[in-house]
């Protein structure tokens, strides 16, 4: 007997396979779409270029006052759902969640350049008191 059951020889796949092949099929496009709203979102926002100012070795020390950037957009977030809870139009969903996201970022920027600070500076001090010969 062979996998399918039949004594022909012959091996028939189910049916699934088939669906399988046709969803692996959409993945190209959708990955490809995916990536291209990723460079460009990375590339283009203003909230991810001053994020990306920021984790540099000058912007580290503007780590903790751009936690104050959270403000505005936490603050579009809440009138945003203030506003659909009144009966606003639902693509004011997508507004709330960029603004919560960015919200996040900035607020979790904070902490992480200040670990990312004191890591750098304790790497520059141990450069400068080691022996020259090391």
């Amino acid at each position: 007997m062979t996998p399918s059951g039949n004594r022909s020889g012959s091996v028939h796949f189910p049916r699934d396979v088939a669906v399988i092949k046709e969803d692996w099929t959409m993945l190209g496009p959708i990955l490809a779409g995916v990536t291209y709203v990723y460079v460009f979102l990375r590339t283009w926002a203003p909230s991810n270029i001053v994020l990306d100012l920021i984790r540099t070795r000058s912007g580290l020390k503007w780590g903790v006052p751009a936690m104050g950037i959270a403000v505005p957009y936490l603050a579009i977030a809440y009138w945003c759902t203030t506003l659909i809870n009144g009966g606003g139009p639902g693509w004011l969903h997508l507004v709330v969640l960029w603004g919560i996201w960015n919200g996040i970022k900035f607020l979790a920027i904070g902490p992480v350049s200040l670990v990312q600070l004191t890591i750098v500076r304790v790497r520059e001090h141990r450069a400068r008191t080691a022996p020259a010969g090391r």
